[in-house]
């Protein structure tokens, strides 16, 4: 029998003005660091999805937002040096301006058009945000075919 593993669960966060999505850039992280990412981070135990990305929000970009206006936007199962599913959700109401609260893991906030993403943006992000542009909801990445 195969022995189950532990999947590794992130949260993203699309935050969208008038065509525009706010970007983060890694800094110091070990991971992708000089490359745009978004707001993101690990689902923790005994937590929902929705409730990681409130917590994550606020812990990096300052912003409390709300549940109802977070609406689910893709799901990329990957494998990169492990196996994870990123889910990605989109909001476009919030109040207050985004501010860079963790200045130790990114160096810089950027807002850019969707449809225009910076060279160096983390590749799996990339590869999301396309696929949401396309209206997809799945896409897997990096398993052998």
């Amino acid at each position: 029998m195969t022995p189950r593993f532990t999947l590794v669960s992130a949260v993203h966060l699309l935050l969208l003005r008038d065509n525009q999505l706010l970007l983060s850039r890694r800094f110091q992280t070990g991971y992708q660091d000089g490359n745009y990412s978004l707001p993101a981070g690990h689902v923790d135990a005994d937590e929902s999805c929705l409730q990681a990305l409130l917590r994550e929000t606020h812990e990096e970009i300052g912003l409390q937002l709300s549940a109802t206006d977070l609406h689910f936007a893709h799901v990329v199962h990957r494998f990169e040096d492990r196996e994870s599913l990123d889910f990605f959700f989109t909001c476009q109401n919030w109040s207050g301006e985004p501010q860079n609260m963790e200045p130790h893991k990114c160096d810089q906030l950027l807002w850019t058009p969707i449809q225009n993403l910076p060279e160096n943006t983390v590749p799996y992000i990339r590869h999301a945000i396309t696929h949401y542009l396309q209206g997809q909801k799945y896409s897997e990445l990096g398993f052998n075919k």
